[in-house]
C-alpha cells in the first residue's frame, strides 16, 4: 500500500508540475506506518525443509511443493503452470501466467514483468517427481475418459487448476503437524533463496530465479543472509592471499 501511494503522488506531482490537475489529492492520504503490518521473515533449514517433504510425499500436492521448494516460485505461478511451459527433457520451466484468487474466484492472468516471466532451471529429483506426476496425471484422464482439459501441472479431477487457496490451507494443516518452524507457504520461495545464498550461489541467479526486478533488491530481501556470507568471504580472501601466514 505504501508503494502504490508513493507511485501515485509521484505521478500526480508531475501532472501538477505541469498543470494538467491543480493539485495532488494523495498528499491528502495517510498510507499505513513503514512496518506496521510487515510480518517477520521466517525460514527452513535444510533440514527442515527435508523432513516437511518426507512428511507430504504420500500427498497428490507433494509434486507442488516440491517444486516450490526447489525453484522459489509464487502460489499463483505454481497454480497456472502449464505442461506446454515445462520441458522435462531439458530439465526448465518457464513461467509467464499464474492463477489468482479474487473472492475465491479464480483467474488466470499473464505476468506483467519482464523479470517475472521467466525461464527455471530444475534439478534431477523435481524432474523425476514431475514425470510420474505428469503419468499418473495421463492415467486419470485415461480412466476417466477426459478428453481435454486446460492442461494444468496442478489441477483437479476435472481439469481446472488447483485453488490457490486450497495450496496454502493444505500446507498450513501439514506443517502443524509437524516439529518444524511454522512458516507461511510463501515462506518456502524464502528458503529456496536463503539455501541458494547460504550454499554461495550467486545473488545475480537466485534473483533470476525468483524474478526479482533487480539482484540489489534480492540482496535487500535477503539481507539476513548476508552476515554469514561476508565472513565466510573475509576468510577465503584471507586464504587465498595469506595462505598459511594468517594469524
Amino acid at each position: 500500500m505504501r508503494a502504490v501511494h508513493t507511485t501515485i503522488q509521484s505521478a500526480l506531482s508531475d501532472a501538477v508540475r505541469k498543470g494538467t490537475v491543480v493539485r495532488n489529492v494523495a498528499d491528502l492520504a495517510d498510507p499505513p506506518a513503514a512496518g506496521r503490518s510487515e510480518q517477520a521473515m521466517t525460514v527452513w533449514t535444510s533440514d527442515e525443509l527435508r523432513c516437511f517433504l518426507e512428511a507430504i510425499s504420500g500427498h497428490d500436492l507433494y509434486p507442488l511443493y516440491l517444486l516450490a521448494a526447489t525453484t522459489g516460485m509464487r502460489r499463483g505461478e505454481l497454480a497456472g503452470l502449464t505442461w506446454r511451459n515445462v520441458e522435462l527433457d531439458a530439465a526448465r520451466l518457464t513461467v509467464n501466467q499464474q492463477i489468482l484468487s479474487v473472492s475465491y474466484n479464480l483467474i488466470e492472468s499473464s505476468l506483467k514483468s519482464a523479470t517475472s516471466r521467466r525461464t527455471i532451471d530444475l534439478d534431477p529429483l523435481t524432474v523425476t517427481e514431475l514425470r510420474r506426476h505428469r503419468r499418473n496425471q495421463l492415467e486419470q484422464r485415461m480412466a476417466t475418459g477426459r478428453r481435454s482439459d486446460g492442461g494444468y501441472v496442478f489441477a483437479k479431477p476435472d481439469g481446472s487448476p488447483v485453488h490457490p487457496d486450497y495450496i496454502s490451507q493444505t500446507f498450513r494443516r501439514a506443517v502443524a503437524k509437524l516439529d518444524v518452524p511454522r512458516i507461511r507457504l510463501h515462506d518456502l520461495r524464502h528458503t529456496h533463496a536463503s539455501i541458494l545464498l547460504q550454499q554461495g550461489v550467486n545473488a545475480k541467479v537466485v534473483s533470476e530465479r525468483l524474478g526479482h526486478s533487480s539482484v540489489a533488491f534480492t540482496m535487500t530481501v535477503y539481507q539476513h543472509v548476508m552476515p554469514g556470507m561476508q565472513a565466510q568471504a573475509a576468510s577465503t580472501f584471507s586464504a587465498a592471499v595469506f595462505g598459511d601466514r594468517q594469524v
